[in-house]
């Protein structure tokens, strides 16, 4: 794997990017890089186009080169726990996506590209732990969305496109200063629309174990006698789809961040 650079980050090699390639059940190439301390998008990377699956999440990556565009048999991209502040353009030319994975990083509404409406076969989107307070019109062309992940936001509102995504069936607006909830609710409600508690979207083969140990390690440290009552967990598995769910609160999964000095930076 690659070689680790402490708080310089990595520098992964296309023999390193070569050997982290996974063949799935189903025959898709997936490369994983999760939690390998990236600081920049390894160039090396645009030799692997034809990968179709790729897992950045949970290194310190702060922005997407112009060329992510040419990944064009990507169905999956996880870009979860970055320092993200927007996207390209290009990103709108992934389109074979159907999950895109954005949860935990920095992005603001100016930070979205309307090219994501682009990106009409998209059946699993998280815009989960970000700072985003409205979403692109143009988002409304995602005909195939089922799930929709924008909690820990600041959404003051529901974009009213969301109402007419019609195969869209999951939404997480948890802790959002939503004005007219009770409006919101009836709406989703008549809609048969699925409300969920809690959601973060990480596939279960990308998973990182270890740091799951370390953050119930970290859990058990920070709560004190006084949170006993806190041991009932929530049973709420958030967005369903066939990644596992991550139970954990943006407030818990921030301090676990900071506590962390082996995985985590601090979430801007």
């Amino acid at each position: 794997m690659s070689k680790r650079k402490g708080a310089k980050g990595a520098k992964e090699t296309l023999k390193s990017a070569k050997k982290a390639i996974q063949i799935t059940p189903e025959g898709k190439r997936r490369l994983v890089l999760s939690n390998m301390g990236l600081t920049v998008f390894p160039k090396c990377l645009f030799k692997l186009t034809n990968v179709d699956e790729l897992d950045l999440s949970r290194n310190l990556l702060q922005k997407l080169p112009d060329r992510i565009g040419n990944f064009s048999s990507l169905t999956r991209l996880d870009l979860h726990s970055n320092k993200l502040e927007s996207l390209p353009e290009s990103v709108g030319n992934l389109a074979a996506l159907t999950h895109l994975n954005l949860a935990n990083n920095c992005l603001t509404f100016e930070g979205l590209p309307f090219s994501l409406g682009r990106l009409t076969n998209l059946k699993s989107l998280n815009l989960g732990m970000n700072w985003l307070d409205n979403l692109p019109p143009t988002l409304e062309s995602l005909v195939n969305l089922q799930e929709l992940g924008l909690f820990d936001n600041r959404f003051v509102k529901l974009p009213e496109f969301v109402k007419v995504l019609r195969n869209l069936t999951k939404l997480n607006l948890k802790r959002n200063p939503l004005e007219h909830t009770h409006g919101n609710e009836e709406s989703m409600k008549n809609r048969k629309l699925e409300v969920q508690e809690e959601v973060y979207l990480v596939h279960e083969s990308l998973l990182c174990r270890t740091c799951l140990k370390k953050c119930k390690t970290q859990k058990k440290n920070l709560s004190g006698d006084g949170d006993k009552k806190e041991k009932k967990k929530r049973t709420s598995s958030g967005l369903i789809t066939p990644n596992s769910v991550a139970k954990l609160s943006q407030n818990e999964w921030r301090v676990k961040r900071k506590q962390s000095e082996d995985y985590w930076t601090s979430v801007c």
